[in-house]
């Protein structure tokens, strides 16, 4: 049984870098605006392994979905709120 869990593991041949994209400030949530690591994450990165190097980078990768997804929906409410107004040179709309 072991060497079938030992066959299964992905053999490491190269170093797993660090997310940071050089935009280094922190979030309204302490997250890095850059690479989405908390605090703890950026400072103890040389400090763990592997496999908590790739969770780390999964949930930087999950942190940065919900960012944009959040961001997206800020510029379609935007957008439907500049297409709600008309203009003062415009007919008022027709009140029921």
């Amino acid at each position: 049984m072991t060497d079938l869990k030992e066959q299964s593991q992905q053999l490491e041949f190269f170093e797993i870098p660090s997310p940071c994209i050089g935009v280094c400030e922190s979030g309204p949530r302490g997250y890095c605006k850059g690479c989405f690591r908390s605090r703890d994450e950026r400072l103890y990165w040389l400090k763990v392994n592997d496999a908590a190097k790739r969770k780390i980078i999964s949930a930087c990768v999950r942190r940065k979905k919900a960012k944009m997804a959040k961001l997206r929906q800020a510029q379609v409410l935007e957008s439907e709120k500049a297409a709600k107004q008309f203009s003062l040179f415009d007919k008022p709309p027709k009140s029921s």
